[in-house]
């Protein structure tokens, strides 16, 4: 979950670095604005989901690249597929919930309620926008399968990529349906309105700006899943300080499934540094000065229009993932790629890495600077998650 930067803007032109100069002109605009009025056709509205405004950029790798991925695929049976866990092994949402077959289900319910009373309102609202964030998984296969050499061309594709993109999907399928479960059992939430929340959600997509090249898609997925780790890690700790370790306990399970990920396509960005050093480092970089969005930042419930800002803001404040935790990830990223001792780069692979190596510390000075900002405009408002509860932001 990446969330906080979306308050701190630091980047100069979104598209400064061009793998080698390469840059589709297949391009469309998009809105976020929903109209006040739509037009009417056989008495029927049309549907529209809230959009994102700017512009789309597609096909952004070179056709001769896609031969690296092709190559790529014995290494990818090897390494990458060894990182998912058999279904046989894998923990199972029932596994943390009451027993429904159970003749103590109904006290179980209610233990699992009297856990909940101890947890803020402040609290469940993150742990509903992870959910939420878990929930639009669909989208997040999609935009998997937009990547060019590496996509799942049948749906039942027996490559090495094809077979890792549904089995990551599968494993991360659990965490949305466990904590889903959790929060309609916990009587603490509004859950119609989280259900329409998740509908505008995966109705709405995403657009990580990763233009169709596996390159930027994989160092976005590396530190999405290194951010949701985190995420997910911080609730856990939370929850085991407010006294609910049964929650504490679901939190922990999905962030290590989210750690494991993390290493799978972190090792899968060591590998292009390794063998295509140049067009990595300037994907990376581009990646960095286009900013790193969170999977949910379409995120509407119907009533809200900037519910996404309002929540992160939330996450911020209670410390379940701040700005600095996203210049740590780069930080992390940056050292675990070797980034600083990259050699042979062009022109512009020097420019990115050395753009790179300096962003840490530039995000974490603007970052202090919009913290003492944000105190200033600090203000309550109100989350249909909770019954219209206000929550200070």
């Amino acid at each position: 979950m990446v969330m906080a930067m979306d308050r701190i803007a630091f980047t100069s032109s979104p598209f400064a670095y061009h793998p080698h100069g390469y840059r589709s002109s297949r391009v469309f605009m998009s809105s976020t604005i929903r109209p006040a009025s739509t037009e009417v056709t056989n008495g029927v509205k049309p549907y529209l989901p809230p959009r994102e405004v700017h512009l789309q950029v597609k096909y952004s790798m070179p056709p001769q690249k896609l031969e690296i991925f092709k190559s790529l695929e014995g290494w990818a049976n090897d390494n990458l597929l060894p990182y998912l866990k058999p279904v046989e092994k894998s923990w199972q949402p029932t596994d943390f919930l009451p027993e429904a077959d159970s003749e103590g289900f109904y006290d179980q319910v209610k233990e699992l309620r009297e856990r909940c009373k101890e947890l803020s309102d402040d609290y469940f609202v993150v742990l509903v926008g992870d959910m939420i964030t878990e929930e639009a998984l669909p989208t997040y296969q999609t935009m998997i399968n937009t990547l060019d050499g590496v996509r799942d061309e049948t749906g039942a594709s027996p490559t090495p990529w094809a077979v890792w993109t549904r089995a990551w999907t599968a494993e991360e399928n659990r965490h949305g349906d466990l904590l889903n479960k959790y929060l309609y059992l916990s009587g603490r939430v509004d859950m119609r309105q989280i259900e329409k929340t998740i509908q505008y959600l995966i109705g709405s997509g995403m657009d990580p700006k990763t233009e169709n090249n596996p390159y930027l898609g994989f160092i976005y997925t590396s530190f999405q899943e290194r951010a949701t780790f985190i995420s997910h890690g911080n609730t856990a700790g939370l929850a085991k300080k407010l006294g609910d370790s049964k929650l504490a306990q679901i939190c922990g399970s999905i962030a290590a499934d989210e750690k494991r990920h993390e290493t799978a396509y972190t090792k899968i960005v060591e590998k292009l540094f390794e063998i295509d050093p140049d067009t990595t480092v300037v994907g990376f970089a581009d990646m960095m000065k286009k900013k790193i969005a969170m999977p949910a930042h379409l995120m509407y419930d119907g009533c809200d229009d900037n519910l996404f800002e309002h929540f992160s803001s939330v996450a911020q404040r209670l410390g379940v993932y701040t700005a600095r935790d996203y210049a740590d990830i780069l930080e992390f990223l940056v050292r675990r790629w070797n980034v600083e001792n990259l050699a042979g780069l062009s022109g512009e692979g020097h420019k990115a890495q050395d753009y790179l190596c300096k962003l840490p510390a530039r995000i974490r000075k603007l970052e202090e600077r919009a913290q003492g900002r944000g105190k200033e405009a600090a203000r309550n408002i109100p989350f249909s998650w909770i019954f219209g509860r206000e929550i200070r932001t």
